[in-house]
């Protein structure tokens, strides 16, 4: 097992864990680990638009089959200097300085103050009653600041904080549709403590179904993950993963450990981020809403957790829910959802957790007659830590 919170592995991976990422005790200290990037200016590079092969632009043009696309942005190092200033520690300690860091972001800055995104596991010990945890932020200058809950999501394991400082620097944000396999990334955040850690990797898969669950709670959070080998590792919890240009475009939430590994097992090199589009409606939610809350997307359906062929096997039908309003039937297998292929029921739920409430959703299912068809669904609403 690893150190982290027990919690539901990926079914395409055999002997690992998937662990929460939140620190232990906070030890201080500076440390930096980046590669480099393999330029150190941003180059023009032509992408065919039949083969998406690419060719160097010798006149930054392109022909009327290629598409112009910019390749780099610089080092690692101007990266670094561009985002570690959006970039805090959270302490979630006791009275002797015992608890847990993680990491955590700033997203928003005013005159009245500013807004840090972490994870929900890593201010979870928060929640309990009696509790003997005091909530702080660690700027990038050292300066640690009090700061308040201000709403969480569960099933999405996202946090927001505030603190009544003003005008901090927010990070820059990005679009996590737009990243592919093979990207550079880098993973900013506080592992075991270490402020200011750097590492860099790449974008080694995307929509990798993730789930977790906090020892605080029952309710699992899913995530439509992205996988990086940029090295992270306790304690990166909540930080930003950034592309080449500095701009956020996930979370760092979890990762694979070998089972086996014992209780100092760290980073394999099987990363997971919420993606920030993702994370950007429920984030706004709770930021904007009278009680800071937010809200997911429902189906409108049971899955048979005993079903073992492939796909998501419908037992039950919500009355009047999303489902049942599409003609889904009872004994329906769901084979994809949005385009992406449905293995299982897990699956199932965290492809239907990556849309927003309201949206319309293009659903193929098997139905009981073995007849495959398409159903086009608008999914419902619901409070996210019902």
């Amino acid at each position: 097992m690893a150190i982290f919170q027990k919690i539901n592995g990926l079914s395409t991976i055999s002997k690992l864990t998937i662990g929460f990422i939140a620190g232990a005790t906070a030890i201080g200290g500076v440390a930096t680990a980046a590669n480099s990037l393999t330029t150190s200016s941003v180059i023009t590079a032509c992408a065919d638009n039949n083969t998406n092969a690419m060719y160097a632009s010798t006149t930054g043009t392109c022909t009327g089959n290629r598409t112009a696309v910019s390749v780099g942005n610089g080092s690692i190092k101007n990266i670094v200097n561009k985002v570690a200033p959006s970039v805090v520690t959270v302490d979630v300690l006791d009275s002797s300085g015992n608890g847990d860091t993680g990491s955590g972001e700033i997203i928003k800055s005013d005159a009245t103050g500013s807004y840090i995104v972490t994870n929900n596991h890593v201010i979870d010990a928060l929640t309990v009653a009696g509790n003997p945890y005091t909530l702080n932020i660690d700027l990038n200058n050292g300066t640690k600041i009090p700061a308040t809950l201000v709403g969480r999501d569960i099933s999405y394991d996202l946090a927001v904080l505030h603190v009544a400082t003003p005008n901090l620097p927010a990070i820059a944000i990005g679009d996590s549709s737009t990243i592919s396999i093979g990207d550079p990334v880098i993973a900013f955040g506080s592992p075991l403590g270490l402020t200011g850690t750097v590492t860099a990797g790449i974008v080694s898969a995307l929509n990798r179904p993730v789930t977790t669950q906090s020892t605080n709670s029952t309710t699992q959070s899913y995530v439509d993950a992205i996988q990086t080998d940029a090295a992270i590792n306790p304690g990166n919890s909540g930080g930003p993963l950034t592309d080449s240009q500095g701009r956020m475009i996930g979370i760092n939430s979890a990762i694979a450990s070998n089972a086996s590994t014992g209780s100092t097992a760290g980073s394999i090199g099987l990363g997971f981020a919420i993606p920030v589009n993702e994370a950007q409606r429920t984030i706004n939610e709770i930021i904007t809403s009278p009680t800071h809350t937010s809200t997911r997307p429902v189906l409108g359906v049971y899955f048979d957790q005993n079903f073992t062929g492939v796909g998501a096997k419908v037992s039950q039908l919500v009355t009047a829910g999303a489902a049942e309003k599409a003609g889904i039937l009872v004994g329906s297998i769901i084979t994809n959802i949005g385009g992406s292929r449905v293995p299982d029921a897990e699956t199932a739920i965290v492809r239907i957790r990556s849309y927003a409430p309201g949206s319309t959703v293009s659903i193929t299912a098997t139905l009981p007659s073995g007849v495959s068809k398409v159903f086009t669904v608008t999914l419902g609403s619901a409070p996210s830590n019902s």
